[in-house]
């Protein structure tokens, strides 16, 4: 999981392409606990809150450049 210091180190494309690679990584792993052949089923967790981390810094730089 990234941490959130590299996260605010990234450019807008950057994050954007992270979080497309998060949700084939998402989509991957729950299709692998839907057929019972996860091994790793706190990679979830880890990938749900990294999603949320990005989409969040998303946000706050979309609310500051709307201020500006």
């Amino acid at each position: 999981m990234a941490k959130v210091e590299d996260l605010r180190q990234k450019s807008d494309d950057q994050l954007a392409e992270e979080l497309v690679q998060l949700k084939k990584e998402q989509f991957n792993l729950r299709f692998q606990a839907a057929t019972n052949q996860l091994e790793a089923p706190a990679r979830i967790r880890e990938v749900r809150r990294s999603i949320a981390q990005i989409k969040t810094l998303q946000n706050e730089r979309a609310a500051s450049a709307a201020k500006a």
